[in-house]
């Protein structure tokens, strides 16, 4: 009887997207190998001045006053690949991801597969503050959204196929594929679907066995603390609160320098340049706060650092960070927060009470992430990925949680969706399950309904059913239970005066009408109405025999929405009534506008 419900709608397509998924899961963990390499070379460039592809950080220079001309000329140069290849390349690549999936149909173009990984790999290469993950998880969406439009495929699908490829990448990266699964579940997908979370958990797992061929094994920045005790709790908290404070001051920061790049009297394409000199000046004085700066995350995580060093690179890394980010070149943000986030720790560790403080580099590294990204368990996940450290896990997992708890209160939008409202796009990052898609036809379905007997005349339809008390705006035609069509004034209307008197059955001898089968689901019946402009359609038993078993209307669809809305805003109060003879427990009820 319930044989067409269950946990999910999915078909064998889902195999198909998969095994595609599967594919671009190896072909992202390929080009971030390939991006990495590319951002070696150009730091061994302009740096070094050798072709190589040896990892050496731009710190190493021995360049003196030049090194202040470095990242302007690797700013030019990404300034002129954006105005004459694509403008796409600019930002740190999420939002570019998140706008594509949601408003461009999850299409990308082959010019940003190639051009951001270039771009991105000058800018950091000359010296930017910046990550890799952010251009491999455009790169890696590109890959995926290419190989999947070979294909005839849906806009969702697609979309499966572009966060595949994108987190894929990221798992190629840092090595955490767990991490970047949530990464895709938090942020991108906007939905958890086996339609959308298999192929994504498959590509990531694929980029994890393949990374060890390309890039190597093991945790990137390995680690190994103690338990934290009780007091360890409110110690996470205080993380959690301050790296809230510095993830609304960095993101506040950027857009308002953002918006004094916007009132200057030149071309964007000059802009990276202009930022870059920044980044020269910082890099001058502290050369460790250039490139991507895995060394310096791993010596703050190993507190191998002094508090002054460390608080001179985190100050440094941070304004060149903002202005260079603001100014429109290509680069990520992950790597930057883990640096800023960690030298914050390592600053305060010893002052933090409840565990050793080795661990609050790691934990402000983590609650940074999950305040900036808004994704809590993503970023407690990947800090315990990146280092292995599984005594860790709790304290980041409270940490990362007050740090989005304290972004969601005091800031409107993230770092990642303030850019695409910038652009005229509004995203809603709450979801859940639409009420129309977990109720069927069969349970929200009018059972008895007013129906034509095909054998009336049209004369008579008219009068009794189109007269002065017409009820509905359509009823189902039958003859002997079976449907024949759906009788209206429009249809009626196109018929000839002189065939008044013909019965209302000979014209649907040939129609196909709009039906609905009790196994669909509401959302696929709401959207049938909604795409034909009609207010109600019959439920018939199967396609073949369209026996007739009731009408779903609008006004039935809106049922499911209005138990929701009865979840969301009645109030009840449970308190104790006293009896005579027993003690029971009885509800008050109240509803109203609820704060949302």
């Amino acid at each position: 009887m319930n044989a067409h419900k269950g946990d999910f709608a999915t078909d064998v397509r889902l195999l198909r997207i998969s095994a595609i998924a599967a594919v671009g899961g190896a072909l992202s963990t390929v080009a971030a190998d390939f991006l990495l390499h590319l951002i070696r070379f150009f730091t061994n460039l302009f740096f070094f001045q050798t072709l190589s592809s040896a990892n050496h950080s731009p710190s190493q220079n021995t360049l003196g006053l030049w090194v202040l001309a470095i990242p302007v000329i690797g700013g030019l140069v990404v300034g002129l690949i954006a105005r004459y290849g694509s403008e796409q390349i600019r930002g740190h690549g999420i939002p570019e991801a998140i706008e594509a999936i949601l408003f461009g149909k999850s299409k990308m173009s082959p010019k940003v597969a190639i051009l951001k990984p270039l771009a991105s790999a000058i800018a950091i290469g000359s010296g930017g503050p910046f990550g890799a993950e952010g251009p491999i998880i455009m790169t890696g969406g590109a890959i995926g959204s290419l190989v999947a439009q070979y294909f005839h495929l849906s806009s969702a699908e697609r979309k499966a196929l572009l966060v595949a490829g994108a987190v894929a990448g990221m798992t190629a990266v840092f090595g955490t594929p767990v991490a970047a699964v949530l990464l895709a579940v938090e942020l991108l997908l906007f939905e958890l679907r086996p339609r959308s979370l298999l192929p994504v958990a498959i590509a990531c797992a694929v980029a994890g066995f393949t990374r060890p061929l390309l890039l190597g094994s093991g945790a990137l920045f390995p680690l190994h603390t103690l338990p934290l005790g009780p007091l360890g709790l409110v110690s996470s908290a205080v993380a959690g609160l301050v790296a809230g404070a510095l993830s609304w001051g960095l993101s506040t920061g950027l857009y308002k320098m953002e918006d004094l790049f916007h009132k200057l009297p030149i071309h964007w394409m000059w802009w990276p340049a202009l930022g870059a000199i920044a980044v020269g000046i910082g890099g001058y004085f502290q050369p460790r706060a250039l490139g991507v700066g895995y060394d310096v995350i791993g010596d703050l995580l190993q507190n191998h650092l002094a508090v002054k060093v460390v608080l001179a690179i985190v100050l440094v890394k941070a304004v060149i960070w903002v202005i260079a980010l603001a100014s429109g070149t290509s680069g990520g943000v992950l790597a930057p927060l883990l640096m800023m986030g960690a030298g914050v720790g390592a600053v305060v560790a010893p002052y933090m009470p409840g565990g050793q403080p080795a661990v609050w580099p790691l934990v402000f590294m983590a609650a940074a992430l999950g305040g900036m990204m808004r994704a809590p368990v993503m970023a407690a996940v990947f800090a315990f990925e990146l280092t292995g450290d599984a005594n860790a896990l709790l304290p980041l997992l409270a940490a990362a949680a007050v740090a989005y708890g304290f972004t969601v209160v005091f800031m409107r939008r993230s770092i990642l969706t303030e850019k695409i409202a910038r652009r005229g796009y509004h995203i809603y990052r709450e979801y859940g399950i639409d009420p129309l898609e977990r109720h069927f036809v069969d349970e929200v379905m009018t059972r008895t309904t007013e129906t034509i007997d095909a054998k009336a005349t049209v004369a008579e339809v008219l009068r009794d059913n189109f007269g002065a008390g017409q009820k509905y705006r359509a009823y189902p035609v039958v003859d002997a239970g079976i449907l024949m069509g759906m009788a209206d004034r429009k249809m009626l209307d196109q018929i000839p005066a002189e065939k008044a008197d013909a019965s209302i059955g000979t014209f649907f001898t040939h129609a196909r009408p709009q039906i609905a089968l009790p196994q669909e689901s509401c959302r696929t019946v709401a959207a049938r109405l909604a795409i034909n402009g009609l207010d109600r359609v019959p439920v018939v038993h199967d396609e073949k025999t369209h026996r007739l078993l009731g009408i779903v209307s609008r006004h039935d669809l809106v049922k499911p929405s209005k138990m929701v809305f009865n979840e969301e805003h009645e109030v009840e109060q449970f308190r104790r009534v006293w009896t005579s003879s027993s003690t029971r427990l009885a509800p008050t009820s109240k509803r109203g506008n609820m704060p949302r």
